[in-house]
């Protein structure tokens, strides 16, 4: 049963997808009357563990340098993936999508949450709150980000991504030379879906409807009184022979279009036909 390759990068999409949130992110810094801008930056965000860049800030050997380039800064990471059980579906049950051309068979996708952490780090305590109140207002607490799962059937779909908690340290010991870092640190679960191996359908299009019209519900006793045929007709010359017949209705796919050829029977029991009435649409 496993081995059966399949990797739609749902995974990734979710993270590259998360990091853009929060890519173009500014702080500017007012004169001493808050009314010029005086400095105006682009916060820089990357994909690294929060003990990255405190190593990388303690271990810094100029600290004589402007911290403005180094600080302020931003960071996330992926740091859990769960199972989601409140949004289970039945295992088996499928659903027919088309890439276009023809029509694919997929199972339905496997909940999964995402965690992530967002970690904001500055020197001055006006920095970070600039940079979190740029956040905070649109998650409340969820912020729907659409994904281009699947793209072999083009299945795209609204991931909630929910803000569960807001937490703020300040990473300040020793004496003056040493560098100073307030770090907030925000909590986020992505509610994804993955995805299955993609099965080509060998029937693409439902090719009958029958509806059968019965004078009583218990089926041991009703007599058939009608039955209801639809079946698809062509609208071109599929196979190129100068005329349009059943040959081409054969020939139908899910992207083609194409009408409906309708069929009445009238039954006077449930044993033999009275007549039949056909009529395309």
């Amino acid at each position: 049963m496993l081995g059966n390759y399949s990797y739609h990068e749902i995974i990734r999409k979710t993270i590259i997808g998360f990091g853009t949130l929060f890519n173009n992110i500014y702080i500017k810094h007012y004169d001493k009357d808050d009314t010029n801008v005086i400095d105006e930056m682009r916060v820089p965000l990357a994909y690294a563990p929060r003990q990255k860049f405190l190593a990388r800030l303690t271990q810094q050997s100029e600290l004589n340098k402007s911290v403005a380039i180094t600080l302020p800064r931003m960071s996330f990471e992926m740091v859990s993936l769960q199972y989601d059980t409140s949004r289970k579906t039945g295992v088996t049950q499928t659903f027919k999508a088309s890439d276009g051309v023809n029509l694919k068979k997929v199972f339905m996708p496997v909940p999964y949450n995402i965690g992530f952490e967002l970690s904001i780090y500055c020197k001055l305590n006006d920095d970070a709150l600039q940079i979190v109140e740029q956040i905070l207002p649109y998650f409340q607490p969820s912020l729907n980000l659409t994904i281009d799962l699947v793209d072999a059937i083009g299945e795209k779909r609204d991931v909630p991504v929910v803000l569960n908690n807001v937490s703020f340290t300040d990473d300040y010991e020793g004496d003056f030379s040493t560098r100073r870092a307030l770090i907030y640190t925000l909590s986020f679960t992505a509610k994804t879906h993955i995805f299955g191996p993609i099965a080509d359908t060998t029937d693409g299009l439902i090719k009958k409807v029958q509806v059968d019209t019965y004078t009583n519900t218990d089926r041991a006793r009703a007599t058939r009184e009608v039955r209801y045929t639809v079946t698809p007709k062509a609208l071109e010359d599929k196979n190129n022979d100068g005329v349009i017949n059943t040959v081409d209705d054969a020939l139908l796919g899910p992207s083609d279009d194409f009408g409906f050829s309708e069929d009445w029977e009238f039954f006077t029991d449930s044993r033999s036909a009275n007549r039949s009435l056909g009529q395309d649409l």
